[in-house]
Parts: C-alpha cells; sequence; structure tokens
C-alpha cells in the first residue's frame, strides 16, 4: 500500500475587510491605510526605519504564494517558486501567503494602500501549502532548502496553524532543512501556533527563531502558542495587509485587496521584516537572532511572551555592537 504523506491544515482566525485605497498613488507619498497599521507603531519599526529599511535583503515567504499582480507588491518581488503545481508561477489561491508578504514588505510611501515592515526588502514567494492551506512536510522541506540555495537572507515560516511547530519538537526533516538554511547564512523565523497551548522546550539544536502573538496592549493574544526556548513576541491581533484581488479562500467576499487577519501567522512576518532590518546593518544569523531577542521587552514577565515583545528600534541601535 503506497503511503500517504504527512498533510497539514492552514486556517486563518480572523478575517475583516478594509477600504480598499483608489488611485494609482506614486512613491513619496503616504499609505492610505497606514493608520490603521497599529502593529508597525508598536514594534517601533517607524523609528528603526532612520537607521535600515532592509535594502539588499530577500525574506523567503514559504507558503501559499502570493498575489503576483498585486500593486502594493509591484516591484517588491522576486523569483519564487510553486512546489505544489511544480512550475515558476507561485499564485496564491488561498490569500494567507499574499497577507503575510505585505507586513514583511509591501510597497511603502506609494501612495496606495499600507506600509510593509522591511520597506527596502524584497519577497521571495514559495508556494509549498495549496488553495485549501494545506500542504506536506516533504514540500515545506523542499522550500525551505530551495529558497535557502536561492539565496534567501530571511525565511519566514508562517505555518503554525498548520502543526508546524508541533513536528519541530520532533526532529526529523523540517528540522533538517531549518539547519540547512541557517548554513546557507539565511535566518528563519517560525510562528509557535494558534492553539492556546504550552510547547514543550525543545533544544536549540535547530536554529529557528519563534514568534508568539500578541494583541494591541502588548499583552499575549487568546490563541497564542508558548513555552518554545527563547521565543519573542509580536503583534497579531486585527492585523491588516494585502489579500489577493481575486476570489479565494480568505478573500471570497472581499476583493479589495486588504484586510485584516489575526494569528501567530501575521506575527511572524513582522519579526522576518526586523531581521531584514539588522541584515542590512551587516549581521550574520545568529547575530540577528540573539540582537532580537535581547531587544525583546517582558516588563511583567508573562511566561506567554517568551522573552517578550520584539522592539525594532532598539534592535538596530544596539546592532553595530553584535556584530560578529
Amino acid at each position: 500500500m503506497r503511503r500517504r504523506p504527512t498533510t497539514v491544515t492552514l486556517t486563518a482566525l480572523v478575517v475583516l475587510t478594509a477600504a480598499l485605497a483608489t488611485g494609482c498613488g506614486s512613491d513619496d507619498e503616504p499609505d492610505p491605510l497606514r493608520g490603521q497599521q497599529w502593529a508597525l507603531d508598536a514594534l517601533k519599526l517607524p523609528d528603526a526605519w532612520k537607521t535600515s529599511k532592509g535594502e539588499d535583503t530577500v525574506i523567503a515567504v514559504v507558503d501559499t504564494g502570493v498575489d503576483l499582480d498585486h500593486p502594493d507588491l509591484k516591484g517588491r518581488l522576486v523569483d519564487g517558486y510553486d512546489f505544489v503545481d511544480g512550475d515558476d508561477e507561485p499564485k496564491d489561491l488561498n490569500g494567507h501567503g499574499t497577507h503575510v508578504s505585505g507586513i514583511a514588505a509591501a510597497h511603502t510611501d506609494n501612495g496606495i494602500g499600507v506600509a510593509g515592515g522591511a520597506p527596502g526588502a524584497k519577497i521571495m514567494p514559495v508556494r509549498v501549502l495549496g488553495a485549501d492551506g494545506s500542504g506536506t512536510d516533504a514540500n515545506i522541506t523542499k522550500g525551505i532548502v530551495w529558497a535557502a540555495d536561492q539565496g534567501a537572507d530571511v525565511i519566514n515560516l508562517s505555518l503554525g496553524e498548520s502543526g508546524l511547530m508541533a513536528r519541530l519538537l520532533k526532529g526529523g526533516i523540517l528540522n533538517q532543512a531549518i539547519t540547512h538554511a541557517n548554513g546557507k547564512g539565511a535566518v528563519v523565523v517560525a510562528a509557535a501556533g494558534n492553539d492556546s497551548t504550552a510547547l514543550q522546550p525543545y533544544k536549540l539544536d535547530t536554529p529557528v527563531l519563534v514568534v508568539n502573538a500578541a494583541d494591541r496592549n502588548g499583552q499575549p493574544a487568546s490563541f497564542t502558542n508558548f513555552g518554545a526556548q527563547n521565543a519573542v513576541s509580536a503583534p497579531g491581533v486585527d492585523i491588516l495587509s494585502t489579500l489577493p484581488t481575486y476570489p479565494t479562500k480568505e478573500t471570497l467576499k472581499n476583493t479589495s485587496g486588504y484586510g485584516k487577519l489575526s494569528g501567530t501567522s501575521m506575527a511572524s512576518p513582522y519579526v522576518s521584516a526586523v531581521a531584514a532590518l539588522l541584515h542590512h546593518q551587516g549581521l550574520d544569523p545568529a547575530a540577528i537572532m540573539s540582537t532580537i531577542r535581547g531587544a525583546a521587552a517582558n516588563p511583567q514577565q508573562l511566561a506567554k511572551l517568551g522573552l517578550g515583545n520584539v522592539d525594532a528600534s532598539a534592535a538596530v541601535k544596539v546592532a553595530p555592537a553584535t556584530k560578529s
């Protein structure tokens, strides 16, 4: 009997519509929906941008693909790959990957839509999950390795909803893929998951930065998993970002191109964006992870926040002292 491959399923927690910003826009004009992006301010990203915007950095989004023609991702994409269909057109038929991509590096100050966390970075879309949000460990592994081999500087794994973290705890091919990526010089950032449960602490043999989710008050999101060793937290509730401009699972009633989702999947690309800022400053993967962790703040010592909420401004300021 042929053995069925391990299958994972991705589910978004919340979808809220957002008004479409009209007009073609141009560079150096404000993003009309910027006022709804509370997370950028919570992370102190605007202040960090005075030092670095992540130029010359590629963030691989290993996910459901991307809306390749989205106006707010225009000029932000580099060549990717589709491991679901086996071709070089990683079109997003779900919506999740487009949302994650916009959080990380949507075009900023172009007069339309939203601002990305790393305005100078580029997105490498790697499709490993299908239209229903499901995929296999084999394709996820291939996607991670391919992205690293193609020169990705940061690899974002917003696959927490699909049970990625539970499988990382067990070891195996996913851990090997992440270790391979780290050896190639890529920082791997992964969502903790949305089961509201404590993860069994795992050894740091696998070089991955785990991200829990926080709300706009800096408190743990009700759904966030926690307990992973040296995890940090970032905004993950009601996060506005890009969505496909055509019907998908996440856009059946909203093809405006923008919307809000909640989950650790949204928190992870914000940390990937901060990693991109630090990469531009010349830090290697180990220094990037240690800098982000060291700059996190958890004054109340809340277990669900891990080491604490990420502070992009503090991270870029101490970065020069942490170069290897």
